[in-house]
């Protein structure tokens, strides 16, 4: 099935313009990330995290004072999931074993005798536990990285997987700094940094690949059916041939995400989104990064040869 028939687009003609708009991107995000910051989920900052269940609904503002009474006042209480009943509770304080919890139970028995509830989830991890979890996650995102360049080296050329390791690092930077913007301006949707959404950006990291690798492999093919063709037009002629592939392949992933985004509720929307804004990212750098470095890097060596 193809989208398009026979596309004769330029698509690296205007590259430096699209070097720009990469650049403004990441950088964008990276101001976000430097003076809004980034919020840490429970797994990598430490603390309790419980999600409860009330048989009627009880107002945010009555279980914050609540928790005020017991030391607790600076919990994050909101709503979680469809049902305006289920309350999501966490705080950073630390105890031995269970006691944040237990007490936070008792507090909301004694609080609201008249209402019964239900722990739905809870959560309970030390700061020493998430200081190890956020550099694991780090070291994980790295070696994907040395994976990339490594694959692509071998299977291509070394200017290629560094291409490759580029579009790459610009998708994750890219994803990670608008996380940063978008966090509490989507309605529904958490978008700390939690497990969830470090196994996005793995994700993301693969799917990336597997793009720059199918428009590479007909670019190595097309350079040898192609000869009198120069890398520019044997890159765009290639760029024109997987262009529908790319399209449905991607888009496919999309609209799978959107139904996750829309019905996968509170647990799967930061990973949904994260991989949603993620595959836009990941197909425009196969295009716009991995493959336009590729063609600069031949030109600056060619030209290197020459003189």
């Amino acid at each position: 099935m193809r989208l398009f028939k026979k596309t004769h687009i330029d698509f690296l003609g205007k590259r430096y313009m699209w070097y720009a708009i990469s650049s403004v991107m990441v950088l964008v995000g990276i101001v976000s990330v430097v003076f809004k910051g980034i919020e840490y989920g429970i797994d990598f900052r430490g603390g309790t995290e419980l999600v409860i269940g009330f048989s009627s609904k009880v107002a945010v503002s009555d279980i914050r004072v609540a928790l005020d009474k017991v030391g607790l006042g600076k919990s994050e209480i909101k709503s979680y999931g469809s049902d305006e009943n289920n309350l999501l509770i966490r705080t950073v304080e630390q105890g031995e074993g269970t006691t944040i919890s237990d007490k936070i139970k008792l507090t909301l028995q004694q609080s609201f005798p008249n209402v019964t509830f239900e722990v739905l989830k809870e959560n309970r991890i030390g700061p020493k536990v998430g200081k190890e979890l956020r550099l694991d996650a780090l070291y994980a995102v790295l070696c994907s990285f040395i994976a990339v360049l490594i694959y692509i080296a071998f299977r291509f050329r070394y200017t290629y997987g560094l291409g490759a390791v580029i579009a790459t690092v610009h998708d994750v930077f890219t994803t990670f700094g608008f996380l940063s913007i978008l966090n509490g301006l989507v309605p529904g949707v958490n978008l700390e940094i939690s497990q969830e959404v470090i196994a996005a950006f793995l994700t993301l990291i693969g799917l990336s690949v597997n793009d720059t690798v199918v428009i590479f492999d007909r670019i190595r093919e097309n350079e040898k059916v192609h000869r009198s063709l120069s890398l520019s037009e044997v890159m765009n002629k290639s760029l024109n041939e997987t262009l529908s592939r790319t399209i449905i392949t991607s888009g496919t992933i999309f609209l799978v995400l959107l139904i996750l985004i829309i019905f996968g509720g509170e647990v799967n929307r930061g990973f949904a989104f994260t991989m949603a804004f993620g595959i836009v990212t990941g197909t425009y750098s196969s295009i716009y990064v991995a493959s336009a470095f590729v063609l600069d890097w031949s030109i600056h060596v060619q030209k290197k040869k020459i003189s």
